[in-house]
């Protein structure tokens, strides 16, 4: 996501990296580049004014800080711009109610409510401790009520038998009665759309609305939809009153206009993204980290965060005392953090959360390095455990023996050979030279992992490690 905008302001930000101070002069082709780059991303036109127009009254008036550049101080009030317009912080769900806390989902057909649902109801269940029970009452759409209790089984979560010969307004009442019987902690609503705006529909959810008093009314919007989001955003929060939004299909949208748009059109805060179709894939929406994506600075906090849920730290512990006693890291170790990394699913994910992981991106090509992936792990299968923890004496009668059994050629597996010798020295360093910032340096020794690192922004992180 953001990947046009977030090309087009690196690129529009540098014109004043030179300049002496800011003024009205060097900063007015900057503005209106910026502006062209924020309707591109299809930001609503009235959001794009008053993001422009603050840009320049900040700029204008602010007296730049002796520890910045005036470049470096124009980029500083953009991101606070941009942190403002997606609603300044993390607005976090309200389920601090009376069991049931209710969750209403409101938004027009297609947008992702029924998948957005079960991926709401597994953050709740995993991150907040809390039961669940969903409930779908698009009668409309029977598929949408077998649809929810497909995703029910997938992910342990608990579906209300919903009747479609029943009234929307029947099924939500029963559901509520259950969920109060059973002291069920969070009941999620998931309402009937359409394929536009209608008066039925806008009197159905408000009717829903009436009789469940939801601690959380969420407008589901479909992140691709662009300047139209903006409008249906205003319809809904016309007629309710929303407390915030969840955008989805963010993975599929290069653009981001919606996410700059929304927040400011219905007045309520974007609470969560979508960055994919995995049912995990849920992200809360912190404004200040989308900023720094935007703009190419990445988003650490919320890479370190996934690395947490999604990795074992007990055996990455384990790792990192074998290196630091200085012990030889083999190709079982390395078969190991293969197999963690895959568990972190799309690499392009990983990569736009690192400092300049955009430029990496538009390098990489997830399917091929999902195959050179599944590729290196074959090699090493194929191999014997002696092989694996021994590599030196893998010579060329070896060689052909695992290119074979792996189905690939003896050059790939001399390739993976010669990376594998490589990350030896760095391993070997990293226990000797003080844990990651002996790893930073050995890794800039070595020249395609110094140009990799410096890619990425990662330069500056041996001086960060010596604070």
């Amino acid at each position: 996501m953001f990947d046009n905008l977030s090309e087009k302001l690196s690129r529009t930000l540098k014109n004043i990296s030179g300049q002496g101070r800011i003024t009205e002069d060097n900063i007015k082709d900057t503005l209106r580049e910026v502006r062209t780059a924020l309707l591109e991303a299809d930001v609503a036109l009235s959001v794009v004014k008053d993001f422009t127009t603050k840009v320049k009254e900040q700029a204008l008036g602010t007296i730049v800080s002796t520890s910045l550049t005036p470049g470096q101080e124009f980029v500083r009030i953009v991101h606070d711009q941009l942190v403002q317009t997606m609603g300044a912080e993390n607005a976090a769900l309200n389920v601090a109610h009376q069991p049931p806390a209710v969750i209403l989902l409101a938004g027009l057909q297609g947008a992702g409510k029924t998948t957005s649902a079960a991926k709401l109801g597994l953050y709740i269940k995993e991150r907040l401790k809390k039961s669940v029970l969903m409930c779908s009452v698009d009668t409309y759409r029977p598929a949408a009520i077998e649809q929810l209790h497909t995703l029910g089984r997938e992910t342990g979560i608990e579906t209300f038998p919903s009747d479609p010969k029943s009234t929307p307004q029947a099924i939500a009442q029963a559901a509520l009665t259950e969920a109060k019987r059973r002291f069920i902690d969070v009941l999620i609503i998931d309402t009937a759309g359409r394929l536009a705006v209608d008066e039925a529909m806008m009197q159905e959810v408000k009717e829903l609305h009436a009789l469940l008093e939801p601690t959380e009314t969420m407008f589901v919007v479909d992140a691709m939809t662009g300047q139209d989001a903006a409008n249906t955003a205003k319809a809904f929060a016309d007629a309710l009153p929303l407390t915030g939004v969840i955008l989805t299909k963010a993975d599929g949208d290069a653009r981001g206009g919606a996410a700059l748009s929304v927040r400011q059109i219905t007045g309520q805060p974007i609470k969560f993204i979508g960055m994919g179709e995995k049912i995990e894939v849920l992200e809360p929406f912190h404004p200040d980290r989308i900023a720094s994506r935007i703009l190419g600075m990445g988003d650490v906090l919320s890479l370190v965060e996934e690395l947490q849920r999604k990795t074992d730290t007990k055996k990455a512990e384990k790792f990192a005392n074998k290196l630091k006693k200085g012990e030889t890291f083999t190709l079982e170790d390395f078969l190991d953090q293969l197999h963690e990394m895959k568990k972190m699913g799309d690499m392009s994910s990983l990569l736009e959360k690192l400092p300049g992981g955009n430029m990496l991106m538009a390098q990489f090509n997830s399917k091929a390095g999902a195959k050179k992936l599944a590729h290196t792990e074959a090699i090493i299968l194929s191999m014997t455990v002696k092989e694996r923890r021994n590599p030196e004496i893998i010579k060329a009668t070896r060689k052909k023996r695992i290119a074979a059994g792996a189905g690939v050629q003896v050059s790939e597996v001399n390739q993976l050979l010669n990376q594998f010798g490589m990350m030896q020295k760095m391993m070997k360093k990293f226990g000797k030279k003080g844990g990651m910032r002996g790893l930073m340096n050995a890794a800039r020794s070595i020249p395609a992992m110094r140009n990799m690192m410096q890619g990425a922004g990662m330069g500056g992180m041996g001086g960060m490690m010596r604070r």
